[in-house]
Parts: C-alpha cells; sequence; structure tokens
C-alpha cells in the first residue's frame, strides 16, 4: 500500500495523464507538465508515463536526458545561471561564476545542500550589452561584479 507521499504523487500524476490521449507525440509535454508539479522527473513517473503511452522505458529515458531542459535529480529553489557567453567572459563572467560558487559552495550542476540554489552556467542568455550576467530564476542581473554578488546573495558564504 503506497504511503501517503507516494499517493500524493500518484495524484497529482493521474491529474496530468487525464489531459492527454496517450499518443507518442505527447511525451514532452507531459515531461514538461510533470517536471514542473514535481520540480525533477522522479524515476517513477517516467516509468509511470511510459507505461501510458505504451512506450519502453528507455525511450522516455533518452528523450529526457537528451534535452537540457529535463532534471533527474531534484533542484534547488532557486535556479542560478551564469553566462558564459563571449561577451559575458571578456567582461569578466569567470570572476562572476568563482564567486558564485564561493558564495553557495556549490559547482555547476550541483545542488546546495539545503536544497536553496542549483547553478548551472550557460552558453548565452542573449543579454550581450549587459555583460557579465547571471539569471535567478527568470530575473536577469546585468553588469555584474563580484561586489554585486556579495549583494545579491548577502552574507551567504561557505566556509572556504
Amino acid at each position: 500500500m503506497p504511503g501517503p507521499v507516494e499517493a500524493n504523487i500518484t495524484e497529482q500524476l493521474d491529474e496530468i495523464l487525464s489531459r492527454y490521449g496517450g499518443e507518442h507525440g505527447d511525451l514532452i509535454p507531459m515531461l514538461q507538465e510533470a517536471q514542473e508539479k514535481f520540480g525533477y522527473l522522479p524515476e517513477a513517473v517516467m516509468q509511470r508515463l511510459a507505461r501510458f503511452l505504451r512506450l519502453p522505458e528507455s525511450t522516455v529515458y533518452g528523450v529526457s536526458t537528451f534535452y537540457a531542459q529535463f532534471k533527474l535529480t531534484p533542484t534547488g529553489k532557486r535556479l542560478i545561471k551564469v553566462c558564459r557567453g563571449t561577451a559575458c567572459h571578456v567582461r569578466g563572467g569567470s570572476r562572476i561564476l568563482r564567486e558564485v560558487e564561493r558564495r553557495l559552495g556549490i559547482k555547476p550542476g550541483e545542488t546546495s545542500e539545503d536544497f536553496e540554489y542549483t547553478l548551472e552556467t550557460v552558453a548565452c542568455i542573449g543579454a550581450c550589452a549587459l555583460a557579465p550576467t547571471m539569471v535567478i530564476d527568470k530575473e536577469t542581473h546585468g553588469q555584474m561584479t563580484t561586489k554585486k554578488v556579495v549583494e545579491v546573495f548577502g552574507a551567504k558564504k561557505k566556509a572556504d
């Protein structure tokens, strides 16, 4: 018998599945909805989607690992993206990344132990005139300096 957490996941997933007819072309929108709901794609969710769509689990896994938008592990409440594009690089983006790493105690691709932050780097965010830039959730922070990183994250700093 499933526990309360599993029952809640099943109930939420049932809600998502109820909007689809089981066509193979529904896979990506369903993965997107599931990730929006759960914050990542738990294995049990992907298995259930595979059964619903009558697809091999390997196909669902293959699609979810092919696209960078999908996360297979829990992410932090706040997503930090530091731009590594040419304009940001030339204007000191690597210093910004190092300061963010130092402040949060994590490297790109990692999530803080308290699940507050996930750090990623991106090739370009398309705000070159504001370089160097970083995005926190959906808010762009431009013309970043290490001092501005300190202001954004406050006193939060991991011990070296």
